[in-house]
């Protein structure tokens, strides 16, 4: 539920060590060209100060030196997609090797709940939508996509709020009080 509501970011590992996804594969490499896990995430150590830390951002000077070296791996063209490619593979070849019509049958009957629940609340889900993205939505993906013309991508949320509990209309001048400033 925290990661539904609360919009942090978090990383592959910490959603490997929660079983939220099933692989976690690292695309980086160094100058010897051995493959790096993501150097901006910690996954050295599991548990640091009785706290599980393993999958959580790295912060500070470890976390600027680790963006350096993906910004260095990334325009020296040191990566490679080739475990994914072949971890895709993988799981297509065994699923090539099953019955399809059980195969199809398990992937509905996992998906069964969900779609049954959706098909009972889709009409006003659609209403909804239509709406946010007037409003909430449009101010977040604009903050989010004017980060660098703004060096911000979130909006002012205490600012939102409040114009909110004034009643402001939710025009131009709304979404300037909210968004970022156009760095100088």
């Amino acid at each position: 539920m925290w990661n539904c509501v609360s919009c942090e970011m978090w990383s592959a590992y910490k959603m490997k060590a929660k079983n939220l996804i099933s692989k976690c594969l690292p695309v980086l490499k160094d100058a010897n060209g051995n493959y790096v896990r993501n150097p901006q995430v910690i996954t050295e150590s599991y548990v640091k100060d009785g706290e599980i830390v393993y999958g959580e951002n790295k912060t500070g000077q470890e976390a600027k030196d680790a963006r350096a070296f993906v910004n260095d791996a990334l325009k020296a063209g040191n990566y490679d997609f080739s475990l994914i490619d072949a971890e895709v593979e993988r799981i297509i070849w065994i699923f090539a090797n099953l019955f399809p019509g059980c195969l199809m049958k398990s992937i509905d009957g996992i998906r069964q709940k969900k779609k049954s629940w959706w098909d009972q609340v889709k009409n006003d889900h659609r209403y909804w939508l239509a709406t946010n993205m007037m409003g909430e939505a449009f101010a977040g993906f604009g903050a989010f996509n004017t980060k660098k013309i703004t060096g911000v991508d979130t909006i002012d949320f205490i600012k939102n709020r409040q114009l909110i509990a004034e009643g402001a209309l939710n025009n131009e001048a709304y979404f300037e009080q909210i968004l970022g400033k156009p760095k100088a």
